[in-house]
């Protein structure tokens, strides 16, 4: 995703945001303690804040950055109720890095074996609890049209932690502006934390292709063999490239707008036009929950 480098912000820039000292008190620092000080405070401005840091000029405090945000994101996504109807169910899983909390109970065994033998646990003894959702595939599709920094920017970067929870084995993450960028593709494996990096990379461009975001959705959808292939648009889907949205939105097999709270008139007309359902967000705080109750419906 080169060619959607965010511009870098430099320490002067960053501490027009009241907490940044707090959470960042010298160059290269970057306190985790204050930002989960802030996430209790104002989880939206402290995700805003954090999506930011990781545009720093500050080589180590970007990175530091990055790292944290990519796992306090994809933990973020996970909270909340998540009763998918329709979409799968909570199992225990073999293991792996991505796919959910270990299962204790069904794991006792190796690491009883390992604690015995004073040994590193073996991979393949441990089971995970994670959703297995047989059948589903999911692409998300983020607009980087307008500012991709601050709310915005983490709030794609929480969506796209959101449906990589949701369905890791069968998601594709788009950004569309001018252009429409895969972050992720259906078929092939990308680790999630390096998914939510690459959105976390994006700036935004001033037009917006909505109706190509939904075309291209469609042909990443159609290389799934899901029987349930859901799109996620995350937008006020104010088109300012020419296309038929409409047409577009109505050949997807399932369409799903979160859109932002207080600009969402242009998505509410789509949602209507084509039978989609709709669900508006104030910040990134409520993604993981509007995704909930949109597969719940």
């Amino acid at each position: 995703m080169s060619e959607s480098q965010r511009k870098t912000m430099s320490r002067r820039e960053l501490s027009r945001n009241p907490r940044f000292e707090q959470v960042s008190p010298e160059v290269g620092e970057l306190d985790e303690d204050a930002v989960q000080d802030g996430l209790g405070d104002d989880p939206d401005e402290m995700m805003a804040l954090l999506a930011d840091l990781t545009a720093a000029t500050d080589p180590k405090l970007r990175e530091l950055a990055k790292r944290l945000a990519a796992r306090l994101f994809l933990d973020v996504s996970r909270r909340g109720p998540v009763r998918p109807r329709g979409i799968g169910k909570m199992v225990s899983l073999p293991y792996s890095p991505d796919a959910g909390d270990i299962d204790i109970d069904a794991s006792i065994e190796a690491i009883a074996e390992a604690h015995g033998g004073r040994a590193a646990i073996d991979p393949d003894g441990l089971r995970v609890r994670g959703w297995a959702k047989p059948g589903t595939a999911l692409c998300l599709m983020v607009d980087r049209s307008g500012s991709m920094g601050g709310k915005p920017l983490a709030t794609s970067a929480v969506a796209a932690a959101a449906v990589a929870w949701r369905a890791p084995a069968d998601y594709s993450v788009l950004a569309f502006g001018k252009d429409i960028v895969v972050a992720k593709s259906q078929d092939v494996h990308k680790d999630s934390e390096r998914v939510v990096n690459d959105v976390l990379s994006l700036r935004g461009f001033g037009t917006t292709d909505v109706a190509g975001a939904l075309q291209v959705a469609q042909l990443q959808l159609l290389r799934s063999r899901a029987g349930r292939r859901i799109a996620v648009l995350l937008s006020d889907c104010r088109a300012t490239v020419e296309g038929d949205v409409v047409a577009a939105a109505a050949a997807l097999e399932e369409l799903l707008i979160i859109a932002p709270e207080g600009d969402s008139v242009e998505a509410e007309k789509l949602a209507s036009a084509v039978g989609a359902r709709i669900r508006c967000v104030s910040g990134p705080a409520d993604v993981a929950a509007a995704l909930s109750s949109l597969l719940d419906t």
